[in-house]
């Protein structure tokens, strides 16, 4: 279970996403990423897919570094602790790319001002001058902190409310995004709540799991000051997505803990260890649970050894095999492990095994715990890894199996939740369901 600092340190957290604490100066979990005096830790940069970045030679790259740098030159600045654009030219992004953080900024545009927050190099948290009637019709009146780049009428897309400050006074921005949800904040207002941030530069892939902050400006002079940020651990990220999950309601646990009670099947091939679910190293079989489920939302987080393997049952039957006989088993594994790197897509994590593939890059490095979303809803199957959807599947769709064969058991509208064990110590807690009408 998590521990009790561990937990009481998310929780805070996540209330102070939640209300926007105004200030962040006088909390030591936060540290500045821009020292007020000059540009350490930053470089100019002109817009660029993040694949195409890292994709050119190293020559291309220097070349690339360097024309961007003295573009910066002219157009950046700092003054009075501030960072400040003449709003043309390049961006500024950060040199350290960053994955799940909490971080703050205070900005101040002019008349026509059009700015915007890149997170992990893709835009963008939208900044600009809600009094421009010629931009209306973009949506400049809905005002400041919108995920500008989402497809219309997807979440987070316009702001909750309309927050900025009249144009030329100080605004504070204070965000919170793990994997690809996204909350914003706008003095004080909260303007995205748990949104996903959609892959601008590729709308079928998910965000990146990594990437830079960058700070982007074009139309009137743009400063910035107290950019602050911390980064969050697995466990304090784990709790604020369960709790996030959790607010409507309806979560039922399956797990005490302590023991396996309420749960079937190859119980021998397990072990509770450390208030965790583990599968016995050398041993494998299917562990289920006893209530049968239809359409179901399951939380869960899990732990990987080193080449781990093991899979969620879904609506499994009570015999044979989940990934042939159930509807699926939906891949548990470290799939980025040497021992991996020849298997068939449809069997990297999160994977509807055999039949359709997940995105992968998304665990957490082995060792650390993960958490996962699934939803399950007649032929269809969402995976969230970590806050990212990997997956996004209608097995009805579904032709054949990866062998070419019929599968069996995908269309079975109802079954048990549990473990497809494949011999490695995979470990599993935290485990909840939902079941949908």
């Amino acid at each position: 279970m998590l521990k009790t600092t561990h937990l009481t340190i998310a929780l805070t957290a996540l209330a102070a996403a939640l209300v926007g604490r105004p200030a962040v100066a006088d909390e030591p979990e936060f540290h500045a990423i821009f020292n007020g005096k000059d540009f350490s830790g930053w470089r100019g940069e002109s817009t660029i897919d993040p694949r195409k970045f890292k994709a050119m030679s190293e020559e291309e790259r220097k070349a690339k570094l360097e024309a961007d740098a003295a573009d910066a030159a002219q157009h950046w600045k700092v003054e009075n602790g501030e960072m400040v654009s003449d709003g043309h030219g390049v961006f500024m992004s950060t040199e350290k790319d960053y994955g799940d953080v909490e971080f703050t900024v205070d900005f101040k545009i002019g008349p026509k001002g059009d700015s915007g927050v890149y997170l992990r190099g893709t835009p963008q948290i939208q900044i600009w001058d809600f009094t421009e009637e010629e931009k209306f019709s973009l949506g400049a009146d809905k005002g400041s902190g919108g995920l500008w780049n989402n497809s219309p009428g997807a979440p987070g897309k316009d702001p909750l409310v309309r927050a900025d400050s009249p144009i030329g006074e100080w605004n504070t921005m204070r965000v919170l995004q793990i994997g690809a949800r996204t909350t914003v904040h706008l003095n004080g207002q909260l303007v995205v709540d748990d949104a996903i941030m959609e892959n601008f530069w590729d709308r079928k892939l998910p965000l990146a799991a990594v990437g830079p902050i960058q700070l982007q400006t074009h139309g009137s002079e743009t400063r910035f000051r107290n950019i602050k940020l911390r980064e969050i651990d697995p466990d304090e990220a784990n709790a604020i997505l369960a709790e996030r999950d959790k607010a409507d309601g309806g979560f039922k646990p399956l797990f005490d803990g302590r023991s396996l009670d309420g749960w079937k099947g190859d119980a021998d091939d397990y072990e509770v260890v450390d208030g965790a679910i583990r599968c016995k190293a050398g041993r494998g079989g299917t562990l289920y649970h006893e209530d049968e489920l239809a359409d179901f939302v399951a939380l869960v987080e899990f732990k990987l050894p080193p080449a781990g393997n093991n899979g969620l049952a879904i609506r499994y039957p009570g015999k044979g095999g989940p990934a042939y006989d159930g509807m699926t088993e939906l891949q548990v594994l470290d799939d980025g492990h040497e021992k991996y790197k020849t298997i068939d897509p449809r069997q990297a994590h999160g994977s509807v095994y055999g039949q359709v593939a997940a995105h992968r890059g998304y665990l957490r490095p082995v060792g650390q715990w993960n958490y996962e979303k699934v939803t399950v809803k007649g032929p269809k199957i969402q995976v969230e890894l970590n806050g990212t959807v990997i997956l996004d599947a209608d097995v009805s769709q579904v032709t054949e199996f990866m062998d070419g064969s019929p599968h069996p058991g995908k269309d079975l509208t109802k079954g048990y939740f549990g473990f497809a064990g494949h011999n490695d110590p995979v470990e599993f807690r935290e485990i909840h369901v939902k079941t949908i009408d």
